[in-house]
């Protein structure tokens, strides 16, 4: 498994369970600064460090006799594809790797296999842009072509905004310490938009668990992801259906993978895609919700994948309505405490609360996910009970919520 971090740690564990023995392979030579919680090494039978030289790491992998080469994470989609085709295991090979990664040449590639996909542009020079974005006018996106978790992600209102985004972007580092060597310009869809979380097995898909983005501008940040909704699978076959094709397209034939699809009034489009597990805990609120997650259909199309071919059409199950609330801080400084969290404790469906920032803890003010201070589960037989409880979490989520040291 290739670069398992602390968010998919649940992953290897499913396996572990399963019986299957877990390698782990990084990389990289330094893990990303982003992933501070290193698993543990113990519960792998091996760990293998990938130092450029990929003649040396396939060797170092075969020498362990392997089934199955699949990605933990996000940066090991390219390596994972590389290993698994070139021994000859279950792959999505590497003809279309780039796309899996790049979010240019993914949207490319979604448009030629005739599906609907965004407008978009290769930013190459700033006059470019400028006059790019005047034709398309309105809001556009700004961001790197190879990130995650909304790093770098800018909603520009204005040609001068864009170009200021692209200086921003170009050449910094993102959450992976790796450098952004390429922007791509994007054009802002409106609609609804969904987060829908697949296992492939040998071309065949399953819609796991969808989520609903709530969403607000706060913090100087336009669509601040306050909190997702589960969705029953079924109340949304057309964007389920464009989901499918947006894998046959990139040529996802195995494995999890994690799409992010916007609802708009001309039909689904794709804002971008993860070949990979959907991280933030969503399995753990996937199967309180409907009963299953990525997990066990992940180990299902690998290990079983027979089963997986039998059930992978049944319906869906609704358990309960679950909300994941992302707390959104809008002051900054050393946390004393969270003086108002025991009235969020004390509403009818909270469930479980996710603290990233401790007392005594520097506390950033939050303008993405890697600068949430805290999330929130709730969780509910009855929809609107989480909807009320969700929206009182809003409430109470404000200056008073952080007490900061003087």
């Amino acid at each position: 498994m290739v670069d398992v971090y602390a968010p998919t740690v649940p992953l290897a564990q499913a396996f572990l369970d399963a019986g299957a023995t877990v390698v782990r392979v990084q990389s990289t030579v330094a893990a990303p600064p982003v992933y501070r919680a290193h698993p543990d090494l113990g519960m792998f039978a091996g760990n293998v460090v990938h130092t450029g030289d990929f003649a040396a790491t396939r060797a170092a992998v075969a020498a362990y006799g392997p089934d199955l080469v699949i990605t933990g994470g996000e940066t090991g989609v390219e390596l994972a594809d590389q290993l698994s085709e070139a021994l000859g295991l279950p792959s999505n090979g590497t003809a279309l790797s780039p796309a899996r990664r790049d979010k240019f040449l993914q949207n490319e590639t979604v448009r030629a296999a005739g599906l609907r996909a965004t407008r978009q542009l290769m930013v190459t020079d700033e006059e470019k842009l400028r006059a790019w974005h005047a034709e398309i006018g309105g809001r556009v996106v700004v961001k790197p072509v190879r990130s995650a978790g909304n790093d770098g992600v800018t909603f520009c209102a204005t040609p001068d905004e864009s170009v200021a985004a692209y200086r921003s972007i170009l050449g910094s580092t993102n959450i992976f310490a790796q450098r952004n060597e390429a922007v791509v310009a994007q054009e802002y869809l409106v609609g609804t938009e969904y987060a829908v979380n697949t296992v492939s097995s040998h071309g065949r898909h399953r819609a796991t668990d969808i989520w609903r983005y709530a969403k607000m501008t706060v913090n100087g940040v336009v669509d601040r992801h306050a909190g997702v909704f589960s969705t029953p699978v079924d109340d949304v076959p057309d964007v389920v259906e464009y989901g499918f094709a947006v894998l046959d397209a990139l040529g996802v034939r195995h494995g999890p993978a994690h799409l992010e699809i916007m609802s708009t009034p001309d039909g689904p489009c794709l804002v971008e895609a993860g070949v990979r597990l959907c991280g933030g805990g969503a399995a753990y609120y996937a199967a309180l919700a409907g009963g299953e997650s990525q997990l066990e259909w992940t180990v299902d199309a690998y290990l079983r994948p027979e089963r997986f071919a039998e059930r992978h059409r049944r319906p869906h199950q609704v358990r309960q309505h679950v909300v994941t609330a992302y707390l959104t801080s809008p002051v900054a400084g050393v946390l004393e405490e969270y003086p108002l969290l025991d009235q969020v404790r004390a509403l009818p469906s909270f469930h479980k609360e996710h603290i990233g920032v401790r007392p005594g803890e520097r506390l950033p003010r939050t303008v993405d996910d890697s600068t949430e201070p805290l999330m929130i589960g709730l969780a509910h037989p009855v929809a609107q009970v989480v909807a009320d409880d969700f929206r009182a979490v809003n409430y109470l989520d404000g200056a008073g919520f952080y007490k900061i040291r003087a």
